[in-house]
């Protein structure tokens, strides 16, 4: 029920009193403060230059000298928990998020979808008058719902932001992002060559659509949630930002610990008593089955590297390095921007990463990150052939283990290890000139679900008991507010956490944290699984484990966190490996079926919710008129170079290529030119065996003849997490293959395309071909 009516309502209007009370657009009370809440993607704990890093971000150092740096901050480990938490002030397990949305399960506490009873702050916001905006990274909703067909209810705009542009799923291409504007996809502006990059984007779209209102509403605030792609992978940046560093980590990353241990207990960001963990304390431990620690969460020894490694190492963390300066600088535009434009000093700003530095470059690091989400080892061969390149839309890169280590300094373990600090804690800094007029530092421990109550108790606005008919979840994190004035003011007292298999419980100085690794995979065995004990207070980089000396406290603790994990809905736990989390099978908006019939002019299909060729025969066929024998380009692509496959015309010869996640092309060619008029162009896979990765043989036809033929491999998993989906006409963002002439999208002219039918019966070509051609003669 709306406001009821306060005016009077008789037979003439002349006689009537109106009432403009229920129909008036909200405003909050003159002076309230407008919001900008700047979320960093896998950047470490040390890995700024104002928590001790080398890293040089000078935007984020002036936030921070003119505010707070909280040192005790904590996340969930993983992005899209984290983010749940810093929008909703709701535990991840509450948001239906354990772990990240492609990671879906289900269960409510893994469903990958918000609850409507978990408003966001964009949606508390929004109806007490402040315009709400948001660019950048959402990971906030499960797979089937980021496409066209969907609903759209957990996209930005279904969940209270007015206006958006990003990009929804975990990842995206910084040079070809996979870009959504409001509530449909778009192109980009420009091309890399032309000097588009995804962080400079997006910074220009924050600052328009805050000009766009203010040039309307002056003194009304905003809400501004800006989301940078950096530092998570693919570490995607101009040169000349990767080359500011050069020679600057050739010290390597335990002499790079060393150095930022140092600066640390020099800026105050560690206690004098901090120790520096160990590196690989845990690879001796065998699994309940006798399994070795996983190899991909192991640091190999600077010193073991051969000069080539260290200087590829080195070069990873230049590249990594310039990401985040270059994020950096974006931030510094619309910093400016709003101190130029006097609404700077009266401005809440919330600085935070949503996570740990990541291991998922494995000990070799990686150019192609899709290989981790298909199981695939780096190898330092292959990696070595990117070393100048790195960065580049040539790659898709990540810096190995040695590194996550280093920037999380001087913790153990990254991102996914929500039983230990280099997962969870994080960097915080919070400035708002107009009320905090004393900068320094906060020791009070902190988590994700405590930032919304702040912000509210700040804007002086409560949580709603009912939000659009929804009966709101009780707000689950404590305000800091008192700590932005008073040093000693109290912490969060009791803190559980839950990633994969990995579990803590953080109680009153100490915290029991379970001994698994978060890539488990037969490790969990939830009843008989050994738990460590530490003393944060004394020890806060967990370096001694004090499980023996004090039984007692620990079995506390760990009563404590089933009775935390029954409250906060965190059951079942996760114990699959990630290949068999990200392949299982989720709901989609249509039943599976043998043939998937795509046009020229529609928009990109998600890989989600495309056809699924993994590990199974299929056949491509396009239907086309041409008209010319100068017809060429892309017919259909799937994916991009870092994995895919696309069907195109060049130099007058159907082609096919199948891109091995990014290590090498498999390209087969016609023996014939393709005829002008009416065809069928198509490319059949036909699966040899069981094996893993799949192998067998494609061939091409024109009409019924076949035209070439040649044994392929393709991947196992996933094209990609990036977004690059399904194009029909064109390959819209990074190509499949370097095979084609100058750059993406480059679409197909010389001819009509009117339809491509992607079949995967599984049959043989001869009767795949019958079916592709029944389903063009039903039209």
């Amino acid at each position: 029920m709306g406001k009821p009516f306060k005016g009077t309502i008789n037979i003439d209007i002349q006689d009537s009193t109106p009432d403009w009370t229920p129909y008036a657009q909200p405003l909050p009370a003159d002076g309230a403060p407008s919001v900008l809440y700047v979320i960093l993607d896998d950047v470490g704990f040390s890995a700024l230059e104002s928590f001790g890093g080398t890293i040089e971000t000078p935007n984020i150092k002036r936030i921070a000298d003119n505010g707070l740096i909280y040192t005790n901050f904590h996340t969930t480990a993983l992005c899209s928990p984290t983010r749940s938490c810093l929008l909703t002030g709701r535990n991840h397990t509450t948001n239906g998020m354990a772990c990240i949305s492609e990671a879906s399960s289900g269960f409510p506490n893994a469903n990958g979808h918000i609850p409507m009873e978990c408003a966001t702050a964009a949606e508390v916001l929004g109806e007490r008058g402040w315009n709400t905006f948001m660019v950048g990274k959402w990971h906030l909703c499960a797979e089937d719902e980021e496409n066209l067909a969907s609903i759209r209810q957990q996209w930005p705009v279904g969940r209270g932001f007015e206006r958006f542009y990003g990009f929804l799923g975990a990842e995206t291409n910084q040079w070809y992002p996979d870009l959504v504007y409001d509530n449909h996809p778009v192109d980009q502006p420009k091309t890399p060559e032309e000097g588009y990059h995804f962080s400079i984007d997006i910074t220009d779209k924050a600052i328009g659509f805050v000009r766009d209102a203010k040039a309307i509403a002056p003194d009304k605030p905003f809400f501004l949630y800006y989301a940078f792609g950096a530092g998570h992978a693919p570490h995607h940046v101009p040169k000349e930002w990767a080359d500011k560093y050069k020679g600057k980590f050739d010290m390597g990353y335990e002499a790079y610990r060393e150095l930022v241990f140092a600066n640390q207990k020099k800026l105050g960001i560690i206690p004098e008593h901090a120790e520096l963990s160990p590196i690989n304390p845990y690879t001796d431990l065998k699994g309940p089955q006798g399994q070795e620690w996983p190899a991909l969460d192991v640091v190999r020894p600077w010193e073991t590297l051969a000069d080539d490694e260290k200087k590829l190492f080195a070069r990873m963390a230049e590249v990594y390095a310039g990401f985040v300066s270059h994020a950096d600088h974006q931030l510094g535009r619309m910093l400016d921007y709003l101190e130029e434009s006097g609404q700077l000093d009266n401005t809440l700003i919330v600085l935070v990463s949503d996570n740990g530095a990541s291991g998922e470059g494995g000990p070799n690091g990686s150019v192609n990150e899709n290989k981790f989400f298909n199981g695939i080892a780096d190898t330092m061969k292959e990696n070595l052939k990117y070393a100048d390149v790195l960065g580049s839309p040539l790659t898709y890169n990540h810096y190995p283990t040695g590194w996550a280590w280093a920037f999380n300094t001087p913790n153990k373990m990254w991102k996914r290890y929500a039983n230990y600090q280099g997962g969870t804690a994080d960097p915080m800094i919070i400035s708002w000139p107009a009320q905090i007029t004393t900068p320094g530092i906060r020791t009070q421990y902190t988590h994700a679900i405590d930032i919304v109550p702040t912000i509210y108790d700040c804007l002086e606005i409560e949580m709603p008991e009912v939000y659009r008919g929804a009966t709101q979840i009780p707000l689950e994190g404590e305000s800091f507010k008192a700590s932005l004035h008073d040093t000693k003011a109290k912490g969060r007292q009791t803190q559980f956490y839950s990633m994969l298999s990995t579990r803590a419980i953080y109680h009153e100085g100490w915290k029991a944290s379970s001994v698994t690794p978060a890539s488990p995979d037969g490790w969990a065995e939830f009843a008989t699984q050994r738990w460590e004990l530490f003393n944060t207070e004394t020890d806060p980089s967990e370096c001694h484990d004090l499980a023996e000396q004090h039984p007692a406290k620990l079995a506390e603790l760990i009563a404590l966190w089933w009775s935390e994990a029954g409250k906060y809905n965190a059951l079942p736990l996760e114990s699959r490996g990630a290949l068999a989390i990200l392949t299982a099978e989720r709901p989609q908006l249509s039943k599976p079926r043998d043939e998937y019939v795509y046009y020229p002019d529609c928009e990109e299909v998600p890989e989600s919710v495309a056809v699924n060729v993994r590990n199974r025969s299929y056949a491509i066929a396009a239907e086309v008129t041409i008209d010319t024998t100068d017809a060429a380009g892309v017919l259909f692509a799937h994916g991009a170079r870092f994995g895919g496959h696309a069907l195109y015309i060049k130099d007058g010869k159907l082609k096919y290529a199948y891109n091995y996640v990014g290590e090498f092309e498999q390209i087969v060619d016609s023996s014939k030119p393709v005829p002008t008029g009416n065809c069928v162009l198509s490319a059949s896979f036909e699966k040899a065996g069981t094996g893993m990765p799949t192998e067998g043989l494609l061939s091409l036809y024109i009409d019924e003849e076949k035209v070439g033929e040649a044994k392929i491999r393709t991947q196992p998993g996933k094209f990609s997490l990036a977004g690059e989906g399904l194009n029909v006409g064109r390959d819209r963002a990074a190509p499949v293959t370097d095979d084609y002439p100058g750059t993406s999208p480059w679409a197909f002219t010389g001819g009509t395309i009117r339809r491509v039918v992607v079949n995967v019966a599984g049959d043989p070509w001869v009767d795949l071909d019958k079916e592709v051609r029944a389903a063009f003669a039903r039209d």
